[in-house]
């Protein structure tokens, strides 16, 4: 089996060609100039050395050089060697809150911003762990599957928004029961639930459902982010801030960061709450908790092991052409007496 790296390089060996009719037009001219100028015999006599051989087996060496190195440029590689990768981590799933409360500029940029930082920076820190991410407000939304592909993570990661959902609140129940759908390998021991919101208005049986699924064998982080003296939530339209949002009564609202409630979700699946004010201080809880995880086997992969061969060719080409470049284009002494090309017959007549 090979497999060719840069194919394009071939395009190289054009060139081929485009120096065998130089060389043949070449050697035509000097035939016809030297008939011009004097007769076979006389030329034969004048340069009794010169070979049509030896000059057309420069050309052959010369040629074989160009054509090695090119194709030492394409990268050639060759095996059949199969190689066995087994992929271990865990599976870890990202519960984002995507209510109208996480636009609150209360930490800078905003509670959802920060929430989305926490989340790349961790899944940066992952190494062939799966993730998921999962986004809610009045509605739960599956914004990525369980995939071994960080970067695809990150890239859906930026579009999360509030208006991906079609109804405000925070439905985190919603959220939860959803998260159970993500985790589809039964052997899996270690799974994880990362939740980041400011803790607003979660229902107060969410502590049973999280229970529910700390009894299927995950544990439930919760990271808060949001001060708990709050912050109004900004309106814009087009990009442009029109205002707060206000209540029924005309009065701005202030959403506060509730820390008791994501307490409690964390407390009863054996998980922890993390405050996620300071970026740095919830990447790098998860980053260890996951790296002391025992790891399982979800993954195997059998693919060929190629080996570059290039430097084959490489040297195949330099040889041939230190070759051309010490052989002479003149008769040698053993091959005077051999007329590979019937030019004394010719001379004769």
């Amino acid at each position: 089996m090979y497999r060719i790296e840069e194919p394009i390089y071939f395009y190289l060996l054009t060139i081929i060609p485009v120096m065998v009719v130089i060389f043949l037009l070449v050697f035509w001219w000097k035939k016809r100039t030297q008939r011009k100028f004097s007769n076979a015999l006389l030329l034969k006599k004048l340069a009794p050395n010169s070979s049509a051989f030896k000059t057309t087996l420069k050309l052959v060496f010369l040629l074989l050089g160009i054509s090695f190195l090119i194709i030492s440029l394409t990268n050639p590689k060759m095996g059949t060697k199969l190689k066995t990768v087994k992929r271990e981590g865990v599976d870890i799933v990202f519960a984002l809150d995507v209510s109208k409360s996480m636009l609150a500029e209360d930490i800078a940029p905003n509670r959802l911003e920060k929430a989305k930082q926490i989340i790349s920076k961790t899944i940066d820190k992952l190494g062939s762990d799966r993730v998921g991410i999962i986004v809610y407000a009045g509605n739960s939304y599956p914004l990525l599957p369980i995939t071994t592909d960080h970067g695809a993570a990150n890239m859906f990661l930026q579009n999360a928004n509030p208006d991906m959902v079609s109804s405000q609140g925070t439905d985190i129940n919603g959220a939860l029961e959803l998260a159970k759908t993500y985790y589809n390998n039964d052997d899996q021991t270690n799974r994880f639930l990362i939740i980041l919101s400011d803790g607003e208005d979660h229902q107060e049986e969410t502590k049973q459902v999280a229970q529910n699924l700390a009894n299927e064998g995950v544990k439930i982080y919760t990271v808060g982010v949001g001060t708990e003296k709050g912050g109004p939530i900004p309106m814009r339209l087009n990009g442009s801030m029109i205002g707060y949002k206000k209540d029924n009564k005309g009065e701005t609202v202030i959403t506060k960061r509730k820390p008791e409630v994501l307490k409690g979700i964390a407390d009863i699946a054996d998980g922890a709450y993390i405050d996620g004010n300071i970026t740095e201080k919830p990447v790098n809880a998860m980053a260890e908790i996951i790296a002391n995880a025992e790891k399982n086997e979800f993954e195997t992969k059998q693919f060929s092991d190629y080996k570059d061969q290039f430097q084959w060719f490489l040297a195949l080409g330099l040889l041939f052409l230190v070759i051309d470049v010490f052989l002479f284009d003149k008769k040698t002494k053993w091959l005077r007496k051999v007329d590979l090309f019937n030019e004394e017959k010719n001379l004769k007549k």
